[in-house]
């Protein structure tokens, strides 16, 4: 049974950092690949960072040069480093690890959620 275990998050004032870790349990096929989403109230899930294991790595514009994305595949781990947080940073955060199957293609699996706020 796959498990996406997160933490991190927190509260913290528009400027300051937090980081966010997630380790995946289970994983017994290839991981395309792992990253991190977020949605805030009201709003649709958007993805924030993905990251390869060729270590190709994907940004939201909105994050791009604020937020690092950084992973360990041997370990089955990925991480997000966030500065400069803003107001309109704050959202839930999910942990998303895509997994290739042999017979049912690729599906992604999903942490609980980290709540992250950026207070002004």
């Amino acid at each position: 049974q796959v498990q996406l275990v997160e933490s991190g998050g927190g509260q913290v004032q528009a400027g300051g950092s937090l980081r966010l870790s997630c380790a995946a349990s289970g994983i017994i096929f290839r991981i395309n690949n792992m990253g991190w989403y977020r949605q805030a109230p009201g709003k649709q899930r958007e993805l924030v960072a993905t990251i390869t294991s060729g270590g190709i790595t994907s940004y939201a514009d909105s994050v791009k040069g604020r937020f690092t994305v950084s992973a360990d595949y041997t370990q089955n781990t990925v991480s997000l480093q966030m500065s400069s947080l803003k107001p309109d940073d704050t959202a839930v955060y999910y942990c998303n690890v895509n997994v290739q199957h042999p017979f049912r293609g690729a599906r992604d699996y999903w942490g609980q959620g980290t709540q992250v706020t950026a207070s002004s």
